[in-house]
């Protein structure tokens, strides 16, 4: 195995995990976007539904065990909303990190989060020691989707789902497949779909799962008999514990380490959401280095983190595990919020005990 060390002088790149961020703007009590607050249809005029697609979607779900009057009559219920194509297009990772961190990184999230620990202190040791994910990153995923189940979307799921599939061509059949495996979810889950809620993309939940990872990642943690993500915190915290489990976490490995950049250009492309190909020793460099010494497997798959500041830009390595949290939410903004929160976690709980 490939080793490398560095031994270099920090620099001041920024480290949240100990300076904590207050912030008092609205982001407080808008956390996310799947926080958003109450969301009626849009009175405007609907576009017409596609016939086309349509019958394709009544065909797909037919071959998955439901009539074509079963599945007319789930799409009878939905309602196109203007207001989701409006949110889809201005999403919170569209912001420079510097404006985007902020929104995230409270002092009241913190405290927030502490007490969540603090009151499901024994379930998360649970679900942690089960699926071997540390727990910061369990109490980092549900604060940052929604502030501890206290934002989880006032959108109609079946609506938001609908007005995607139906009418947002760039990710039209993504949208399309989770309107169909909504479709499932509810038969299975006993779900009330008048009343069910959730974010403009059609997470729902205290972890913001969407109808596939619902399905397929969901358990049962407070053996209540039923897998309950919208009221069960313990349910929500055995399932981030295990969607991270089935996408790969290694438990105690490194996430994301920061980097001294010389201020000439990378000699790797920044990661924009795509599969890994860059080892470690493809993306250091003479010039891009480890911040603090470091023992790594340069052979390791590896993507370059930018964040940009207002005067300057950052540079970070991610591991297998920042990759992971990508597995959630794509963007490394996010991604790189949650990694840091849960630092902040980390700390001020140890220093609790």
């Amino acid at each position: 195995m490939l080793i490398l060390r560095a031994y270099l002088a920090p620099v001041g790149l920024l480290c949240l995990s100990s300076c904590l961020i207050a912030c008092t703007t609205p982001s407080d009590t808008v956390q996310t976007p799947a926080g958003e607050q109450a969301i009626e249809a849009v009175s405007a005029p609907t576009p017409t539904l596609p016939e086309a697609l349509q019958e394709e979607f009544i065909q797909t779900q037919m071959q998955q065990g439901f009539t074509r009057e079963e599945t007319i009559a789930f799409l009878n219920k939905a309602n196109y909303n203007q207001a989701v194509i409006d949110a889809i297009t201005r999403p919170w990772e569209a912001k420079p990190w510097d404006q985007y961190y902020p929104i995230f990184l409270t002092e009241k999230r913190l405290e927030a989060g502490l007490a969540f620990w603090k009151k499901h202190e024994a379930t998360i040791a649970k679900a942690a020691a089960k699926y071997q994910v540390e727990p910061q990153i369990i109490v980092a995923i549900i604060g940052i989707e929604t502030f501890y189940g206290q934002y989880t979307g006032n959108y109609p799921v079946i609506d938001a789902l609908y007005t995607l599939g139906f009418h947002y061509p760039p990710r039209a059949t993504f949208f399309r497949k989770e309107l169909g495996e909504l479709m499932k979810l509810v038969k299975e889950e006993h779900l009330d779909i008048s009343t069910l809620k959730g974010s403009y993309a059609g997470a729902m939940g205290y972890g913001q799962f969407i109808p596939s990872s619902y399905r397929h990642y969901a358990v049962d943690f407070d053996k209540s008999g039923n897998r309950d993500l919208l009221k069960s915190p313990e349910d929500a915290i055995g399932s981030v514990a295990n969607y991270f489990h089935e996408h790969g976490w290694q438990v105690n490995a490194p996430v994301a380490l920061p980097l001294n950049n010389s201020k000439s250009a990378p000699k790797a492309k920044v990661w924009a959401g795509e599969k890994l190909s860059y080892t470690v020793a493809d993306i250091l460099s003479p010039t891009l280095v480890l911040t603090d010494a470091t023992d790594l497997d340069v052979s390791q798959k590896a993507l370059l983190i930018e964040l940009k500041q207002a005067d300057k830009t950052d540079y970070w390595l991610g591991l297998n595990n920042f990759y992971v949290i990508t597995r959630y939410n794509r963007s490394p903004l996010y991604s790189m919020a949650v990694y840091q929160f849960s630092q902040q976690l980390k700390e001020q709980h140890a220093s609790k005990k």
